[in-house]
């Protein structure tokens, strides 16, 4: 587990990855869905959050990102990983389908949640790029979030794959495993 953690902190802070594209929601519904200790299910994708960040502002601390780690509000951010992470317990079964499913459903929570709570200044700072206090000012807000929303979506795709479909081809093994070792 804490090679995961490591993994996908560093994958976060490659320069030049596509925007958004980024491992830890697809971590925190493989949590949320598999790792039975509810305390570990939440610390995977936080973890990962964490040093990720804690790189990020080393980096920037050196002048070697303009991508800072730390910043007011952040919190909420942590707060909304942990909630992919309560997506991730609603998948009962683990199939093809429930999969999809919440892999479409968390970055779209999590698009919705992360752009509102910018656009309303709940996180502090700069509020929504300056977009009005309107309704039309929180759909500005979420077209400009639309580059890390597509990003998102395309990574909890790709990574919910690669950590659901490893797990399943690591379970159904020992499950083939298990089954010879019976017949001896």
């Amino acid at each position: 587990m804490v090679v995961l953690i490591v993994i996908a902190a560093l994958y976060r802070i490659i320069p030049g990855r596509p925007w958004g594209f980024a491992p830890q929601i697809a971590m925190a519904l493989f949590g949320g869905a598999v790792i039975k200790d509810r305390k570990w299910a939440f610390a995977l994708p936080i973890f990962s959050m964490f040093l990720s960040d804690l790189l990020y502002q080393g980096l920037y601390n050196a002048g070697l990102t303009p991508i800072y780690g730390f910043y007011e509000g952040q919190w909420l951010n942590y707060c909304l990983f942990a909630l992919m992470v309560v997506v991730g317990f609603a998948v009962k079964k683990i199939n093809f389908v429930n999969v999809l499913a919440a892999s479409l459903i968390a970055p779209t929570v999590f698009f919705l949640l992360s752009n509102f709570i910018t656009w309303s200044g709940l996180a502090g700072g700069l509020r929504g790029l300056n977009r009005p206090f309107t309704f039309e000012g929180l759909l500005l807000a979420y077209n400009d979030g639309l580059i890390f929303y597509k990003g998102t979506l395309l990574a909890t795709l790709f990574f919910s794959t690669l950590l659901f479909g490893g797990y399943y081809l690591l379970t159904k093994n020992n499950q083939i495993t298990a089954g010879k070792a019976a017949q001896v």
